[in-house]
């Protein structure tokens, strides 16, 4: 599934800057896309709405998104992960035809699951019809969304993935500014039909890449091809993610009403999104040097089991394969590191520039670190889901969840001045366990692959 990065080498082996800087700028664009220019879309809506509708409501657009966002990630966590090991399946076995059928019959099951859950909820959330309405288009729009993007990685025209989007958010910002007269209801509108285009978008380019006579199939959801382990990772690393958001929301000394049952906790929300804009340049090698260097020579050693090379052979694929996951992540330390030394020394100009307090300063270092945890934390998986290891990630998985929640409970009794250990802990522990785990098996890989075969 790392095909846009090997399209995305090329401009490397161009050797010039500008093939480098591109590189990396898509890369950047391509793999925390859906993440960071859903929180800088959302952003420019809400700033670009102050003066022209009342604070108020611009507050409870910002919230109902991003309620909207959580709730769409973990409810499409589980299905996430099922079907990207489906569709990397049908890859590898040449079974290109049946890609987009399934994608369309991911997405039925999507959609009928999330209005089937949120369609109840307009009788429980607050506002005018017309909000109402929005927030359940966007929950079924966005856990489809999640569902298509899962294919981009397989793709290799990365122009045209950027370029879908740039549009979409484009389209959100832009319907959204005009619809703003409308209040609360305009700005969801608008949002809502940019997050519709997105959808087409990346669904139109799924069927150019992968044709078929076929319209719709569930093969998916076939017992012989679906992993529930995968789906229980899928949904814990997911609800982990965002449970200590959920904790602050919900803890009524932290949090406040903003509409109806939706509460948002000022503390602790804006540093923890601003943060989340640093994933870039981490998630940009992580795609370049981690999926795809590992994903070749990864090819490369299970091509010399197949065709019965000698041992020594073998090893040196073995040596070679361990290396790669070595740079990857030194480059990762590198780079995330980098760009949260930067972000430290010009936090207090940028906390003042969009205009929040220094007493945030605290929160939102260690939510910077928190969040370079997370892109290592990422690459771990990666390297685990290659290697086949779902029992692994699965624990993983539920260890992160269960102490991102424990630890933000401890740090909520604690006070003010611990917020945000508990993310950035729970990252760090996680990505360490993960890192023994990835070196004790590549150092077995060999032993390991054979006794499978066997």
């Amino acid at each position: 599934m790392a095909g846009i990065g090997f399209e995305l080498r090329r401009l490397l082996d161009r050797q010039s800057l500008w093939g480098l800087v591109r590189a990396y700028a898509y890369a950047g664009v391509i793999s925390s896309g859906p993440w960071v220019l859903s929180i800088m879309g959302v952003m420019g809506i809400g700033l670009l709405s102050v003066g022209r509708v009342p604070g108020v409501e611009v507050r409870q657009f910002l919230v109902t998104v991003t309620y909207l966002m959580a709730a769409s990630l973990v409810l499409t966590g589980g299905l996430q992960l099922m079907f990207t090991r489906f569709i990397a399946d049908c890859v590898y076995r040449r079974e290109e035809a049946r890609v987009l059928p399934n994608l369309l019959g991911a997405l039925t099951v999507t959609g009928l699951g999330a209005a089937a859950l949120a369609v109840p909820l307009m009788f429980l959330l607050a506002g005018s019809f017309a909000v109402r309405l929005f927030t359940v288009a966007g929950l079924v729009v966005l856990c489809a969304s999640w569902i298509a993007v899962v294919l981009l990685s397989s793709l290799r025209d990365y122009r045209a993935v950027v370029g879908s989007f740039a549009a979409g958010y484009a389209i959100s910002v832009a319907a959204a500014l005009v619809l703003r007269p409308l209040g609360i209801a305009g700005l969801l509108g608008g949002f809502l039909l940019g997050q519709i285009v997105l959808l087409l978008a990346m669904v139109g380019l799924v069927a150019r890449r992968f044709p078929t006579g076929a319209l719709v199939a569930f093969d998916f959801l076939d017992r012989r091809r679906a992993y529930a382990s995968l789906a229980a990772t899928g949904l814990l690393y997911n609800l982990g993610i965002w449970i200590d958001k959920l904790i602050f929301w919900f803890t009524p000394s932290t949090s406040e009403v903003v509409l109806g049952p939706l509460r948002a906790s000022v503390i602790y929300d804006i540093p923890i999104f601003l943060a989340y804009l640093s994933i870039v340049p981490g998630m940009a090698v992580f795609l370049v040097r981690v999926e795809t260097a590992f994903a070749e020579e990864y090819d490369g050693f299970f091509a010399a089991v197949r065709e019965g090379q000698t041992l020594a052979d073998i090893r040196r694929r073995r040596d070679r394969l361990t290396l790669a996951v070595k740079q990857g992540i030194s480059e990762i330390f590198k780079v995330q590191g980098i760009t949260v030394l930067v972000l430290l020394a010009a936090a207090p100009r940028l906390l003042e520039a969009v205009g929040i307090s220094r007493l945030y300063l605290q929160l939102f270092s260690v939510d910077l670190a928190g969040v370079a945890m997370q892109v290592l934390m990422l690459a771990v998986f990666n390297v685990l889901f290659y290697l086949d290891e779902r029992r692994a990630t699965l624990a993983l998985s539920a260890t992160f969840c269960a102490l991102n929640a424990v630890l933000t409970v401890a740090t909520q009794h604690a006070g003010p001045p611990f917020y945000g250990y508990g993310f950035a802990l729970s990252t760090a522990v996680t990505s360490l366990v993960g890192l023994l785990i990835v070196s004790r098996k590549l150092d077995r890989l060999e032993a390991d692959t054979f006794m499978r075969a066997r």
